[in-house]
């Protein structure tokens, strides 16, 4: 094979780069074949039309309705400029947020460059001086937090430690930034993410890149910002239908849990590939001003991979762990963390993925999900997953500086259904999931004096036609897809908030709407503690009928028994026997799967080896390559003799 190679520069959009593709990128059809330049114009008449949005709904007459994001569109645009100025004062009289508060200020600023007047620039100077933003404590917050200030200060790069909220001068605060972020993308880029593939935490993540792919003045800055989000938007893209985000996740709000299309993630889709509908958001506000392009390999994935299913695995890792390590913790820079296993099957009607169990992220881990395609997602419940809803101070002091008695209360101060038996998402020590392709084996062994002993899976109102068969089996249908799902110890039908917690509005702003959200569907609640499930999913177009899928599943060779642990023998659709015990591998046709040999990115369209700090996307012949350590994006075309 003859490798041609087109060298992208660093610093160049990608529209430039149109010329050197080869004749069979640039068509016209099918559509992942349109050229570098038109996928760009196309990109580009969408975030106008975002800013166009926010500034056609800005109401000029009301000084306390809006928001940063508001006013740096009609700071870009120039419209409604005395609003602005007079919202900006009037949001901040007592400015609150944190890191929240600071990189949406941060992008007024940078569109208010030649905008804003004198006295505007002192207001605004005079708050970096006097608010004092927390740092936070997840992931997301602190790449918030250190790009807001990097940018912040790189405005005023001579202001002394007299004119920041932390002492620090300019100079001090843009080497502690710029540290910590090469320090963040090199581990991410050799470990994976702490706090991964989250729906609706994913744009707490291109936020802040897009801010410092957009404005940093420091090349290699604003190099790290454009390539990190290149890897975090293909992070996306290899599990997305239709920009819904599938598989396992390392934080869902449950809302999001229960409504897919409702994600940030899901707005992403819309405005990075056209998938899915428009939907006001803040992160695409922010990622329209910005100027950033996507590079448009990931556009060509996201339209291309229409036809064929293929298998995703992942390596990513546990946020940093406190107390309570665990025998799989391995230690980055002398902090602790485990090991996150992500499978997924990405098949163009559905996607199935999950991740090992245990207590992978604190409070709000989805271990696994079923998504499937529907015509419009818009309102539809279009998923499937289970849970043991797991609470207890062991959790909470692995990964929060709070003491055992008091830990729990805290961490139900704001995310409120964590210390119920009917939330929706939480991991659970006492889970253990196997994948492989659409078969999904789930086995549970909970102790007794556990706090909720009992496992429940979601049966939502778009999983149709449901059947509660004599074999054991319960079938069902979401859209193009049969599933069946066969418990190994009896269960029953309970309503999703069946404790009334999030319905009656305990949740705040994530539980909004809760009742018309979770009404029609359905929880399927077992207190065996020894437990386990399978769940095997096939779509439609395999069968003759609905009744020829249940005929089939019944046939299939299934053996099973809780005592003294759970363990499984099952052979699938496909012909596959599956082997699986709790505290186990699984075992596919007698080949031991281990995950621990898994590279950071496995599959079709991406590879990347651990600790390499090197991203490899692929699509057909072409190559785009992100390596970190040499901060540098290239593209190839494979060309074959």
């Amino acid at each position: 094979m003859k490798v041609r190679i087109f060298k992208i520069s660093r610093f160049l959009p990608w529209a430039i780069a149109v010329a050197a593709l080869p004749a069979f990128l640039q068509g016209q059809a099918p559509e992942r074949f349109l050229s570098d330049a038109e996928l760009a114009i196309q990109f580009r008449e969408r975030c106008e039309y975002v800013i166009d949005q926010v500034v056609e709904n800005t109401d000029p007459s009301n000084t306390k309705r809006g928001g940063m994001f508001t006013v740096a569109a009609n700071l870009h645009r120039g419209a409604n400029l005395e609003w602005a100025r007079a919202h900006i004062r009037e949001a901040n009289q007592n400015p609150t947020g944190a890191m929240f508060w600071m990189h949406p200020m941060v992008l007024m600023m940078e569109t208010g460059r030649g905008v804003l007047n004198e006295d505007d620039w002192a207001f605004i100077r005079e708050l970096w001086r006097t608010y004092f933003p927390y740092r936070g404590d997840t992931e997301n917050h602190w790449i918030m937090y250190y790009a807001s200030i990097y940018l912040a200060c790189e405005m005023f790069p001579e202001a002394g430690p007299e004119h920041w909220y932390n002492g620090k001068s300019s100079a001090e605060n843009m080497a502690e930034a710029k540290e910590y972020i090469s320090d963040w993308i090199r581990i991410t880029s050799s470990y994976g993410q702490g706090e991964y593939d989250s729906p609706n935490y994913i744009e707490e993540y291109t936020r802040p890149m897009a801010l410092l792919a957009g404005w940093a003045q420091d090349p290699v800055v604003r190099q790290q910002g454009k390539m990190m989000m290149d890897y975090i938007l293909l992070d996306y893209v290899v599990e997305s239908l239709e920009g819904l985000y599938g598989g396992a996740h390392s934080r869902l709000y449950p809302r999001y849990a229960l409504q897919p299309s409702l994600t940030a993630g899901a707005a992403h889709g819309w405005l990075f590939f056209n998938q899915g509908e428009y939907r006001a958001n803040a992160g695409n506000t922010l990622i329209a001003l910005s100027g950033y392009t996507p590079p448009p390999i990931l556009y060509r994935i996201a339209h291309g991979r229409a036809d064929k299913a293929y298998v995703q695995r992942e390596l990513k890792r546990t946020r940093w762990r406190l107390r309570n390590a665990g025998p799989d913790a391995f230690e980055i820079d002398g902090k602790s963390t485990t090991p996150v296993y992500k499978y997924s099957y990405v098949h163009p009607d559905f996607i199935l993925g999950s991740s090992q169990g245990g207590l992978l992220q604190p409070i709000q881990q989805q271990t696994w999900s079923l998504i499937w395609r529907e015509e419009d997602a818009s309102g539809k419940t279009n998923t499937m997953f289970g849970l043991q809803p797991y609470s207890s101070p062991l959790e909470g002091t692995m990964y929060f500086p709070s003491d055992w008695d008091t830990v729990t209360d805290l961490i139900a101060r704001s995310k409120v259904d964590y210390d119920s038996p009917d939330k929706l998402e939480g991991g659970s020590p006492y889970e253990h999931v196997f994948q492989d392709e659409s078969t999904l084996i789930a086995l549970y062994d909970i102790p007794e004096g556990a706090r909720f002993p009992l496992i429940h899976t979601l049966f939502s109102r778009d999983l149709k036609n449901r059947v509660e068969d004599e074999s054991g089996w319960i079938f069902g249908q979401g859209g193009p897809v049969y599933v069946a799902y066969r418990p190994f110890a009896p269960g029953v039908w309970k309503e999703v908030d069946w404790t009334g917690l999030l319905k009656s509005g305990a949740g705040a702003w994530f539980s909004t709407n809760f009742e018309e959200l979770a009404r029609g569907s359905k929880s399927y609640v077992s207190e065996s503690l020894k437990n386990g499930y399978i769940v095997e999913v096939a779509p439609v177009s395999e069968f003759a009928s609905y009744d020829g899928f249940m005929q089939a599943v019944r046939a299939l060779p299934l053996e099973y028994k809780l005592e003294p642990s759970p363990s499984v023998s099952f052979t699938n659709l496909d012909g596959k026997r599956l082997t699986a015990s709790y505290g186990e591998q699984l075992t596919v046709e007698g080949r031991v799967v281990d995950p621990t040999k898994w590279k950071l990115f496995d599959g079709p369209y991406s590879q990347a080896e651990r600790e390499s700090e090197k991203l490899e996307i692929r699509f057909g012949p072409e190559r785009y390559t992100l390596d970190f350590k040499t901060l540098s994006a290239e593209t190839k075309i494979l060309e074959s003799e």
